[in-house]
């Protein structure tokens, strides 16, 4: 076998796999639904706030407009130099569910975004938990769904996957990847069998919690230098042995997570270390990724004299293109995406190794107007984060 053959057999092989996980991963990425005349238990739905005056107001009301249980609304304010206290104090005034509470000052050691949903924690006053990013708007029934699928499962811990909205050519670019790397290397079927801390995933933006799991796990002060709770939350729950789980809530919240190509950029170097750019992941990451994504393109002019190898190179393509066209309808995603996938593959590898390369020389992890100098700078400190 020579070296052509070689990589074009690899190729075909990294691209089949996560297709093969995706197709069965899809059927169990289920959407939970609401059951009709059920008793829930009132959830305290928790929104870590930093000058989010432009979104405040609708994330609160549609929480506010949910149906089939009672909830509260903790709204924190972080340290906002906006309206954004204003706002929700004025929503205080005519809605009792309403509560405004100002975290304190960042104590060392901690990511505001934390340290916000645990002071909002330690202010709720229901058995249920609901993290919400101010960037999400529910459905009148979608914390009922996720308390439902909750109720009937065996998780502590449930994260739904809203619809994300794009705009500029980075986001259509880059955000549909976060379905892609969930369900093509994330064995569902395994994680809701074991509570080992590697099957760990989630989306940030929206969780549902058992307050007492919460409490012992620790809460968010067990991640409190952490920027990617959507993983270390979970992984949290699960090294205390709980089992966690994640949702399809496409038809049930979305969310425009970055405005523009930059802030888009920006907002998946500030994850990178704690998700695929992690020193000890990124390698065999780029590997998989990198020889079944990209490669299959690059192959394709390579072989063009040799049809069988060309035919091989062609297949993985389309298989990539095949499974990314079926989560764009799925998830509602942009269209142009599938078409551009390798090159959206090859950004999300480049981000990666620039933001492990900043961070290997002490480059400080930026966020909302915080520099976190404190928090973990080079690989010798991943063992100071206690997830």
């Amino acid at each position: 076998m020579n070296a052509l053959t070689f990589l074009t057999a690899v190729a075909m092989l990294l691209a089949t796999v996560p297709a093969l996980m995706i197709l069965n991963n899809l059927r169990l990425f289920r959407v939970p639904i609401a059951q009709t005349g059920r008793r829930r238990t009132p959830v305290s739905v928790i929104i870590p706030a930093r000058n989010e005056a432009a979104n405040i107001v609708p994330a609160v009301q549609s929480v506010l407009a949910s149906r089939g249980l009672q909830v509260e609304i903790v709204v924190v304010d972080d340290q906002s130099t906006d309206e954004t206290a204003d706002l929700v104090r004025r929503m205080s005034e005519g809605d009792g569910r309403v509560r405004l509470v100002s975290a304190p000052s960042l104590p060392p050691g901690w990511c505001g975004k934390q340290h916000a949903c645990q002071v909002g924690a330690d202010h709720a006053v229901y058995d249920r938990l609901a993290f919400l990013d101010a960037d999400v708007r529910l459905t009148p029934d979608c914390l009922a769904a996720l308390s439902d699928g909750l109720d009937g499962s065996q998780a502590k811990l449930v994260s739904g996957f809203p619809r994300e909205r794009t705009g500029s050519i980075g986001e259509h670019l880059l955000i549909p990847l976060i379905h892609f790397m969930l369900l093509g290397f994330l064995p569902i079927s395994r994680m809701r069998r074991s509570a080992h801390p590697a099957y760990a995933a989630g989306c940030g933006q929206l969780f549902l919690a058992d307050r007492e799991a919460y409490r012992t796990t620790g809460g968010h002060a067990a991640i409190s230098d952490s920027l990617m709770d959507g993983i270390t939350l979970p992984r949290a729950f699960r090294r205390r042995g709980f089992l966690t789980d994640v949702v399809d809530a496409t038809p049930l919240a979305e969310c425009r997570m970055y405005h523009g190509t930059r802030a888009t950029w920006r907002g998946l170097a500030k994850n990178a270390i704690e998700g695929i750019g992690e020193p000890r992941r990124i390698l065999p990451m780029t590997v998989v990724l990198f020889g079944g994504q990209i490669l299959p393109l690059g192959l394709l002019f390579v072989t063009l004299h040799q049809p069988i190898l060309w035919a091989m190179s062609l297949s993985a393509l389309l298989m990539s293109w095949a499974v990314r066209g079926v989560m764009a309808w799925r998830f509602r995603q942009s269209r142009i995406s599938v078409f551009l996938h390798p090159l959206a593959v090859f950004v999300l590898l480049t981000i990666q190794w620039v933001s492990l390369v900043g961070w290997l020389f002490g480059a400080k992890r930026e966020w909302r107007g915080r520099s976190y100098k404190d928090l973990p700078q080079r690989p010798a400190d991943l063992s100071s984060n206690r997830t």
